[in-house]
């Protein structure tokens, strides 16, 4: 896997059980991703006004709001939009989202799709998918 989508809401913000954190766990684990040559992009279904914090500058190659480019998730183009958008083939890239409605149009688009239900579960499974250390 040589790219990694994610959800903003739900997927970004959740703290998960360290409420002492500096940011988010996978907010830190794509911060990892990236410094290990891994694409890395926001994929929302937040109107054209929504753009990530200024803190999270040059963090992520893409960012892609329903708004802006008119379809939203689960619609399988929004993820092919994405995976283009990356330079990747959508077989490349892995999608998190906390909907599952989400994640399989996803994979209906040919990702690899990972529920996110909870912080340490998801970094486990994309320490696995991406094949790079994620956690301390």
């Amino acid at each position: 896997m040589r790219g990694l989508v994610l959800d903003f809401g739900g997927v970004l913000t959740d703290l998960g059980d360290d409420y002492t954190a500096l940011e988010p766990p996978l907010l830190t684990a794509t911060r990892q991703a990236r410094d290990q040559g891994i694409l890395t992009a926001v994929l929302s279904n937040a109107d054209g006004l929504w753009s990530p914090p200024s803190e999270w500058a040059g963090l992520f190659d893409v960012v892609i709001t329903s708004g802006e480019v008119g379809m939203a998730k689960p619609d399988r183009r929004i993820y092919l939009l994405a995976a283009e958008r990356l330079g990747l083939p959508a077989r490349e890239c892995v999608f998190v989202d906390d909907l599952a409605v989400n994640v399989r149009g996803a994979a209906a688009a040919g990702m690899v799709g990972v529920h996110h239900q909870s912080v340490q579960s998801t970094l486990q499974e994309l320490e696995i998918l991406l094949q790079i250390p994620l956690q301390g």
